[in-house]
Order: structure tokens, then sequence, then C-alpha cells
């Protein structure tokens, strides 16, 4: 079994197409997105592991309560009622795509270690850029230093947003990072498999010891900050990137929010 995770608009309806071009059930229901509908006890199952998480003001989660709880009942049911096609499909090759899957990913990995683990990572600058249902973290019961949700000036009105979508794509992030990756895991950039499609879908054969379809990239799905005009970098978003191969802005303003 298989699953992608990452934020979305990282670009993981890309593996999720490729994965139902190649004979992975993905689902009963899925949206254009790639998405396993409907979402709604997956939501509710990222709320319930969100109560386990600490904020520790600013820009900082404590992860460890979450990582040492029992899982409840009710998040597994929870988790099972959405997955209900796929773990009921008899076919040897299934999986999943869900951007908010990443929200309950320690969990996840708690009950199905024996999963094959994708995850796709974006340029967070690509990211941030259009709107998604995990933009407001608060949304799924986790806090964190919200910006205002009103401004005067509609150009500060764009910028509190995509802070709080970066502050987003961090919180993902740290919260993939703090858990020992699992056996079966490998990590993609959405960059990398627009423009070394072959390249990396050698090392994802590899992975999943499958053979893969090929999908169309359009090349013109990344580096789409190049052409935006708003703030799309936070200096928060530094060590991420750098670990990432992605490069910096050389004069960036200071847009760390206050702890």
């Amino acid at each position: 079994m298989i699953t992608i995770i990452g934020r979305g608009h990282s670009g993981t309806r890309a593996i999720s197409h490729t994965l139902y071009a190649s004979g992975v059930y993905m689902g009963q229901t899925l949206n254009p997105s790639g998405d396993l509908l409907p979402p709604q006890a997956m939501y509710d199952a990222c709320r319930i592991f969100a109560r386990y998480v600490d904020w520790q003001g600013g820009l900082r989660w404590d992860f460890s309560r979450a990582q040492a709880a029992d899982i409840p009942e009710r998040f597994t049911r929870l988790l099972e009622s959405y997955l209900e096609s796929v773990l009921a499909h008899t076919g040897a090759l299934k999986g999943w795509k869900l951007p908010e899957t990443t929200l309950l990913y320690p969990w996840l990995t708690r009950l199905y270690p024996e999963l094959h683990y994708i995850f796709w990572i974006r340029n967070p600058r690509d990211c941030i850029i259009g709107a998604h249902k995990t933009d407001d973290l608060r949304d799924f019961g986790i806090q964190y230093p919200a910006p205002p949700e009103k401004a005067a000036d509609p150009r500060q009105a764009q910028t509190n947003e995509r802070l709080r979508r970066a502050i987003s794509w961090k919180y993902q992030y740290d919260l993939v990072k703090s858990m020992p990756k699992p056996q079966r895991w490998i990590e993609v950039r959405f960059e990398d498999f627009v423009t070394q499609q072959e390249v990396e879908l050698a090392r994802l054969e590899a992975f999943l010891d499958m053979r893969l379809a090929r999908v169309v990239m359009r090349q013109d799905t990344i580096e789409r900050w190049k052409k935006d005009s708003g703030v799309n970098y936070f200096d928060f978003l530094e060590p991420a990137m750098r670990a990432y191969g992605y490069a910096i802005p050389k004069m960036p303003p200071p847009q760390t929010p206050p702890p």
C-alpha cells in the first residue's frame, strides 16, 4: 500500500495521477487532483491528533506528547472510515493521496508501518501562492501566531495570507521531520519530477518495485514565484529551503512572526 504526503499545492497530483495510470487503485472516488474523497473523516482524525500537539509560542511546536500517547480508538475508526474503499480493495497495488494526511503522519506510521511513504516536496515560494484547505492551521485545531485576517491595504492582506500559508508549510515540514523515517520512505522534489522525470521515475520504480506510467508534465508548473508580484518568501523558511537545495533571496525582509 502506498501513501503520498506533502503539503497542499506541492504538486502531489502528479504522483497520484502517475500511480493511477500505472494500475494502482487510489480509492473509489477521486477529484481532479487525485484526492481520495470524501475527506471529512480524515479531517476529523487530523483534529484529534492536533490535541496532542503542544504549541510553544512563535513557530515552535512540541510533538513529543503525540508521539508517546496511545492512539485513541476514535482516531483509528475515523481513519479506517476514510480509507474504507482502499482497505477493502483486494488488489495487490493500492494507495491514496490527500494532502491533509500529512497532518496525522506520526500516528499513520504507527498504525501502518509497512506502507510505502512518498514525501513530496515543492519550493514553498510556489506552494504559498495558491490557497489550500490547510492554509489556516486553526481549522484543524493547531495553534500558531496567526496574522490578522483583515487589513485595509490589499497588499498587506495578501502578505498576511501568504504568511499564514508559509507557517502551515513550516508546521507540516517540522511535523514530518520530527519522526524517524519509516522503513519504506522516499523523498521527491516536484521540480525534479518535472525537469528530470525519467530519473525520478527510475528512483520511484526501484522503491515501489513496479513499472510506472509516464504522464505529461508541464514546465510552467515550476518556479511560478518568479512571475509573482506579491510576497512569497519569509525568513523562517530558509533552513528547509537550504536543506532541499532551493535558492534563498539575497535580501529577504525580516518577516518572522513574533513569539
